[in-house]
């Protein structure tokens, strides 16, 4: 019984400690909208398949309050043959996702990279089923890796605040030399 009470009095200790470590946890997964057109049916499947795809895709955040958010990732699959669309494929796949006691730069990273990554598997499910229903060939997208996605993002918003930068500088002196 005595271990039994220092062991509650450990935990309890414990737990105020805990409170402030770093936490990142899916809450909940699922399909938000998803959606086929076949505009071109049936007349589609009598021409010669030679599929253009394209892919769209997009991950937008929202703050729900009390260190969560959700994040909408949006797939948007348009395959055309020649110049006819065979479909068009759109899938929101979202979820909720607990962001606390972490920096705002790592916060921007989990849900901007790495809670993306995390649902992209869901979305290409939704749209592989969705494209083998419409009994089109199957269409496997290939995985994308948001991490990168992001960094590269990032490089390119830091190289175009330093060119803005030198040219806030260069029409700066310009004024200057005016003067």
């Amino acid at each position: 019984m005595a271990d039994n009470a220092n062991t509650n009095a450990a935990n309890a200790d414990q737990k105020p400690a805990d409170q402030n470590q770093p936490d990142f946890e899916v809450v909940r997964i699922y399909a938000k909208d998803c959606s086929l057109e076949t505009p071109n049916t049936p007349e589609i499947f009598t021409v010669p398949w030679k599929p253009q795809i394209s892919v769209e895709f997009d991950a937008k955040p929202k703050n729900l309050g009390k260190d969560q958010y959700e994040i909408d990732l949006r797939v948007t699959v348009t395959c055309k043959v020649g110049e006819q669309v065979a479909f068009i494929v759109e899938v929101h796949q979202a979820g909720i996702f607990l962001v606390k006691n972490v920096s705002d730069d790592a916060a921007h990273y989990l849900l901007g990279a790495v809670a993306p990554n995390i649902l992209f598997p869901y979305a290409r499910e939704h749209v592989s089923s969705l494209v083998t229903r419409a009994t089109f060939p199957a269409l496997n997208l290939r995985p994308l890796n948001f991490e990168a996605l992001y960094r590269a993002r990032q490089e390119e918003a830091a190289q175009a605040a330093a060119k803005a930068k030198a040219e806030a500088g260069k029409d700066a002196k310009d004024e200057t030399a005016k003067a």
